[in-house]
């Protein structure tokens, strides 16, 4: 279970995330979203341990993170898959070496290498751009490549920062039919956006942010059947005993 604890972020005299506090159960679809500079990416970076908090915690199965040893945080990054906004693919490699290189970091044999990485290729749909550098790729198959890569070594926990954000519409509906591929796989999944049709089409929890505050954490996506925003409030954030429903987490 991840649990995030009163944090708040500043950079300088500029607070970015204020007070935030929710929590996230194992195989969980969670969806981060709000306008631009609502501390989506902040908080992302904060679960992958770039960063630390200036106030709160941020708990794994109970263990603070900033309190975890340098040699445990280097195993607790190999089991979490990160999509950056801007990919961060190695320019220099090929499309299956770009996959592999998480699996080649962790000494993984040759054999599981070029199994697993010939899976992965197939379930994004880019077998035949195997040998293909990144500049010859579209938007939409550098984001696919980013998703392999994150996945390859099969992680707990996947995080994804706006993995849609600078790719067509089309595009943004393969990537997240990935996402719901890989939660199948009973996947911890939180994914920052700020488009919230991709959201509803998830039908998952969502959190909003606005101006570094949480303003809604519910679930059933974005709108409700009426057309209304949110549906049922989620238990970690009902106001009060009455309106606590249970839900079962997606996938579980």
């Amino acid at each position: 279970m991840l649990e995030v604890k009163n944090v708040s972020k500043s950079y300088g005299k500029t607070v970015v995330l204020h007070d935030v506090s929710f929590r996230v159960d194992p195989t969980e679809f969670v969806c981060l979203t709000g306008p631009s500079g609502a501390g989506k990416s902040t908080i992302i970076n904060l679960l992958i341990g770039a960063e630390d908090a200036t106030s709160g915690s941020i708990e794994i199965d109970g263990v603070e993170l900033r309190k975890v040893p340098h040699p445990a945080m280097q195993l607790f990054r190999r089991k979490v898959g990160v999509v950056f906004q801007d990919v961060k693919l190695l320019r220099g490699r090929t499309v299956a070496e770009n996959i592999a290189f998480p699996l080649e970091a962790c000494g993984a044999s040759d054999a599981i290498i070029k199994k697993r990485v010939g899976e992965l290729l197939e379930q994004v749909g880019l077998s035949k751009k195997a040998n293909m550098l990144p500049a010859a790729l579209s938007g939409g198959e550098k984001t696919r490549v980013a998703i392999a890569r994150a996945t390859v070594h099969k992680p707990i926990i996947l995080l994804a920062d706006e993995p849609t954000g600078n790719i067509d519409p089309e595009q943004a509906l393969k990537i997240m039919s990935l996402f719901k591929q890989i939660h199948l796989e009973k996947t911890t999944i939180i994914l920052a956006t700020h488009d919230s049709n991709l959201v509803d089409s998830l039908k998952t929890r969502v959190i909003r942010l606005e101006e570094g505050r949480i303003v809604r954490d519910s679930v059933g996506g974005y709108f409700d059947a009426n057309g209304h925003k949110g549906t049922k409030e989620h238990p970690a954030h009902a106001g009060d005993a009455a309106s606590k429903i249970k839900i079962t987490s997606i996938g579980s």
